[in-house]
């Protein structure tokens, strides 16, 4: 046993640990797999024997993109931020919000044009840039996201029934049921039978197939906007400027405010739905970017104009915390205004909840097809082009929380998972925007990797490079501005000319930096919000003091990143102001998730724990890539125990040094003379020798006569 453990070394161990962990999937083999086929379906996915269905257009996800978040965000999550967190500061709150949305949904969009098939939205992303252990947490999140938001949206058309029908049903429902502890801050609930139920049904439509489930949105998106049309024109004859006076505008401060700003950002995963679902529209190149900014203004229009309407018409502290539009028409004894609300309401919600519900089965068919989750949820129905198995596993665990949680603690629960996955999204972009080209056609055939490469050599005639800047289209605001002042600008600031191009060396010091920015940057606001907010006197400055260095720091290394030569990979939509625009939506995620409540933590916490027992006992085995290096690594000693005619420099490694896979120099020596042995037997059709023949020198060369292959 002691001999055993002298053999292993641990610097082996955690080479071969940290290889599982970060190992990637090629993006080019992705960008290009398909993309410019015609096809109604995508490729195959595993051993599934048909594909998902290309039929969403741009319309459609816009659609689908408004109607996940016009819905419990309008007419839920705006009264109750309104009346315990925020007051009419509701307004600023949803402003801020999509202002970090916005940061995000440009870094989704460049990701939807960078990696088209995107089965599993910020999952996949993660995958072919972070690696594989980053990839199953955000995917695990992702799932957890979805998972809140469709037992939110149909708690809340639960409830929104409810008030309708004067509370009858939770009586009833108290009176024959019980209550039960709740999940969250300890209040009393009942059992949601009427949510669950709701739940079971979308789950039915949505597994019918996606012409039927986008078909129905598309309705349902057309009566809530024309509802939110008339909440806008029947609230101005009853507004009334004294719920505004006095301090009432910001009655929990600023602090309010951006508490919920964290939680409206629940509000915005509009653009997140539309990514996850790129791999079934048509032309995912044009219509993700076009339909992430348009849903944007769109859901942010909505909030702001029903914020405004809701808070002027009723004082935040009486506004209903169930049905809040609904009710404000109600208690200026409009009833015909509130029951065309609850038009609208039905429309909203139910639009919602399948918005939420629609993603949910294809990030868990994305993970299983990758063999991070178990393989059996990846099967596609044959008749409807859906994966089936992840439905009924996405509406069954759905609406068991429907029936145990409450509406507040499943809204309180929604943001995180949200904000961590757009946090990553937004690391992703950095990485992939300073790697060297050459790593973006792993997959592709070697005529185009030749032809991506060639094109990123520095052209000598371009002389500083700067018109050689292909790929940042036309000039930028900040040049425009500037004018001649720019170029001066940048060499002040060392930025590099337009015709550089990334190397392996600066792609792993952007790597770095761009893993510092992200850890540094919740260090920071923990510092803020936990030592200078809530701190006085010399605590409060030696807090202080410690956020000014962390500040420092990471501005450091923001212009480090910035003196980084980019890639020149030109693409149909690119994130503007790059590194500024990611380093921005990290530095406001990050801050909007911890200001989230510490119960809020714990259940993400538990979340994960569960997610990663899950990776270790199975995905971690059962990957693809993970098949595929063991394929190889058995095909490898193939080679090594049955050919004694090989050359002398194929050997196999010493049996005290263990395994390490084809990064270790010698194993890519043996490769590439398995694929010499292999084109040289092919060759051989008499059968009389195999390999390479010895000759007389010492170094084992070839066969007199006969030139031995140079690599």
């Amino acid at each position: 046993m002691s001999s055993w453990l002298h053999r292993v070394s641990w610097a082996d161990a955690w080479y071969h640990a940290s290889s599982r962990l970060l190992r990637t999937k090629p993006v080019g083999a992705m960008a290009h797999g398909g993309g410019d086929r015609d096809e109604d379906l995508t490729e195959l996915a595993g051993d599934s024997p048909v594909g998902l269905a290309k039929v969403l257009t741009t319309l459609d996800l816009v659609s689908l993109g408004v109607g996940s978040c016009v819905g419990t965000g309008m007419y839920v999550v705006a009264g109750l931020v309104a009346k315990a967190v925020a007051g009419p500061g509701v307004i600023l709150s949803f402003v801020i919000a999509a202002a970090a949305s916005i940061l995000s949904g440009v870094c989704y969009a460049e990701f939807g044009v960078r990696v088209p098939k995107t089965t599993g939205s910020a999952y996949t992303y993660s995958y072919v840039t972070v690696g594989e252990f980053v990839a199953f947490l955000i995917g695990w999140n992702l799932i957890l996201e979805y998972l809140i938001g469709t037992a939110a949206g149909a708690s809340a058309l639960s409830s929104m029934f409810d008030s309708l029908a004067n509370h009858s049903i939770s009586h009833y429902m108290i009176a024959h049921l019980g209550t039960l502890r709740g999940l969250g801050k300890g209040e009393d609930t009942f059992p949601d039978l009427l949510a669950m139920f709701i739940v079971l049904l979308v789950t039915l439509i949505v597994a019918l197939g996606v012409r039927n489930s986008v078909g129905l949105n598309n309705v349902l998106n057309l009566v809530n906007m024309v509802v939110w049309v008339f909440i806008i024109m029947a609230g101005l004859f009853f507004l009334s400027a004294k719920n505004w006076e006095g301090g009432m505008f910001l009655p929990y401060g600023w602090s309010g405010v951006m508490q919920g700003a964290a939680t409206c950002f629940y509000a915005f995963i509009g653009f997140d739905i539309i990514a996850t679902t790129g791999e079934e529209a048509q032309n995912p190149n044009t219509s993700i970017p076009y339909a992430i900014t348009a849903s944007l203004v769109m859901c942010l229009s909505a909030y702001v104009s029903v914020s405004v309407i809701l808070t002027l018409m009723v004082p935040y502290d009486l506004i209903d915390g169930s049905a809040p539009l609904m009710e404000m028409f109600a208690a200026h004894g409009f009833l015909w205004g509130k029951y065309t609300v609850a038009v609208g309401s039905i429309a909203g919600l139910s639009v919602s909840l399948l918005g939420s519900l629609f993603p949910m089965p294809r990030v868990i068919y994305a993970m299983a097809t990758d063999g991070l989750l178990f393989r059996s949820l990846s099967h596609v129905s044959a008749f409807t082009h859906t994966p089936a198995a992840a439905c009924v596993v996405s509406g069954t665990l759905a609406s068991f929380l429907a029936l145990l949680v409450s509406l507040r603690d499943l809204i309180e629960m929604m943001s995180i998972g949200t904000l961590l996955a757009y946090t990553l999204v937004s690391v992703c972009v950095l990485l992939l925007r300073y790697q060297p080209d050459h790593e973006e056609s792993e997959g592709l055939p070697a005529k185009d990797r030749l032809d991506i490469d060639c094109s990123s050599i520095d052209d000598p005639s371009d002389g500083e490079g700067d018109h050689g800047d292909f790929h940042t289209g036309p000039a930028s605001p900040l040049q425009r501005l500037l004018g001649a002042h720019y170029q001066t600008l940048r060499a002040r600031l060392g930025v590099p000319a337009a015709s550089a191009r990334p190397t392996a060396w600066t792609g792993r010091t952007v790597t770095r930096c761009t893993l510092a920015f992200f850890f540094l940057s919740f260090l920071l606001w923990t510092a803020v919000i936990f030592g200078v907010e809530r701190g006085a006197g010399t605590g409060a400055a030696i807090w202080g003091l410690t956020a000014a260095l962390l500040a420092a720091a990471l501005a450091a290394l923001l212009l480090i990143v910035l003196r980084q030569p980019q890639s020149g990979r030109s693409l149909a939509y690119m994130a503007p102001c790059v590194p500024f625009v990611p380093a921005a939506a990290i530095l406001v995620n990050s801050y909007l998730m911890l200001k989230l409540s510490p119960l809020t933590w714990a259940r993400f916490a538990i979340w994960c724990a569960i997610g990663l027992l899950i990776y270790a006992l199975y995905g971690v085995w059962h990957s693809s890539l993970e098949v595929s290096a063991r394929e190889e690594e058995a095909h490898a000693s193939s080679y090594q125990r049955f050919d004694d005619h090989l050359d002398e420099t194929f050997a196999a490694p010493e049996d005290d040094e263990p395994y390490r896979g084809w990064a270790a120099p010698h194993e890519q020596d043996s490769r590439y003379q398995n694929h010499a042995y292999d084109e040289v037997a092919r060759e051989d059709d008499d059968g009389g020798h195999f390999g390479y023949q010895r000759g007389g020198g010492s170094g084992g060369g070839s066969a007199e006569g006969e030139e031995r292959p140079q690599f």
